[in-house]
């Protein structure tokens, strides 16, 4: 059940040309955040992904495509981007793991010493 998927920081409606039809005023860009989900744990990661699309024509720009004022444009947005702080959530079945983990390690030390005994 290992799953991870990207959460949208901010999106931006950026002034440059669209590399493929040329328009104005019609490029979105979208700033995520990767979100790691296990039955275990949920976490937020440093890791973030920009994605830069065309509402004109329907198309996602790849980065290969990007010219230099776009990537200037990207940058300034990255910049000023507000990221979540790594973290890490246990969920109630990690606690219970845990917790079940350190009242046998208990038992056992004391069983181990003596103060126990059957």
């Amino acid at each position: 059940m290992n799953s991870s998927r990207f959460f949208t920081l901010k999106e931006a409606r950026i002034g440059n040309n669209c590399p493929e039809c040329y328009s104005n005023d019609s490029l979105e860009l979208t700033l995520k955040q990767k979100l790691i989900e296990t039955k275990f744990y949920k976490a937020i990661t440093d890791e973030t992904v920009s994605q830069l699309s065309c509402l004109n024509c329907e198309v996602q720009i790849f980065p290969i495509r990007w010219t230099d004022d776009i990537e200037r444009v990207v940058d300034y947005h990255n910049r000023g981007l507000k990221r979540k702080p790594k973290s890490t959530k246990l969920k109630p079945i990690a606690w219970a793991l845990i917790s079940l983990s350190v009242l046998v390690l208990i038992a056992i030390i004391l069983f181990a010493t003596g103060v126990f005994s059957k």
